[in-house]
């Protein structure tokens, strides 16, 4: 009897069941996505220190016109000096694009003047000279400079090098050139280290002409100067980062 009423009652509820809505459909659980690990991104600011090798390069272009009254004796020349050298730098890196940069620049050694003229009479042609002058040249530079960087690889950066600042030229006779100037470069560099990268790069830091004209009453001639002076280098070297 008792099996009967349990066999009425599974069936009556197995109805209900059907009536209520039909199959019962198993519940799915939930699956919780976990959140994206955030992206480290590195940081690339900082302070950094540098030296270099030094190669360095005045050149002056002139052409001085002496007109006597009678004559007009004109000489055109060029002086060359090349110097061996060590540069200094100091920045500091706002990141992958961007720093702020200062150099100095001194020259080595004793270094010859080297030049060359040609000279004219009245128009024609009168005659040439070259030769090299031992006058214990020495070179002065300093610049800042805004510094925009690309990031050809993760190693590997391209830039250049945009501001201003003095060079100054001396010899035995004392300072015969000190001028302020626009000033701009174009480099590369590698990163060797985490902290340490090589770097190579050309630096054009005096373009500068000017003139003169001297009167000399008690000779009765004028002397009309004019020039054109440039300095450039080209500096390999290491900077360190902190």
């Amino acid at each position: 009897m008792k099996k009967f009423t349990l066999s009425v009652v599974t069936v009556l509820s197995m109805s209900a069941f059907a009536v209520a809505g039909g199959d019962i459909e198993p519940v799915e659980p939930e699956v919780v996505v976990p959140a994206p690990a955030p992206v480290m991104v590195e940081d690339e600011s900082g302070f950094y220190l540098g030296v270099a090798y030094s190669r360095e390069k005045t050149k002056e272009d002139y052409d001085d016109t002496l007109d006597t009254g009678t004559d007009l004796e004109r000489t055109v020349g060029t002086g060359k000096v090349d110097y061996n050298g060590i540069m200094a730098q100091a920045g500091y890196k706002f990141n992958k694009y961007i720093a702020l940069e200062g150099r100095y620049w001194w020259s080595l050694g004793n270094n010859d003047w080297d030049w060359s003229e040609s000279y004219y009479l009245n128009g024609s042609p009168h005659g040439s000279a070259s030769g090299s002058i031992s006058d214990d040249e020495k070179l002065k530079a300093w610049g800042v400079y805004v510094k925009p960087m690309y990031p050809v690889t993760d190693q590997f950066d391209i830039y250049a090098l945009l501001g201003g600042g003095n060079v100054r030229l001396s010899d035995n006779g004392g300072k015969w050139l000190d001028e302020n100037d626009f000033q701009w470069g174009l480099g590369a560099s590698y990163e060797i280290t985490e902290n340490i990268s090589i770097f190579a790069d050309y630096v054009r830091l005096l373009d500068k002409d000017g003139s003169s004209t001297t009167i000399d009453l008690e000779r009765e001639s004028t002397l009309t100067s004019t020039w054109d002076d440039t300095v450039y280098t080209i500096n390999v070297g290491l900077t360190y980062k902190f």
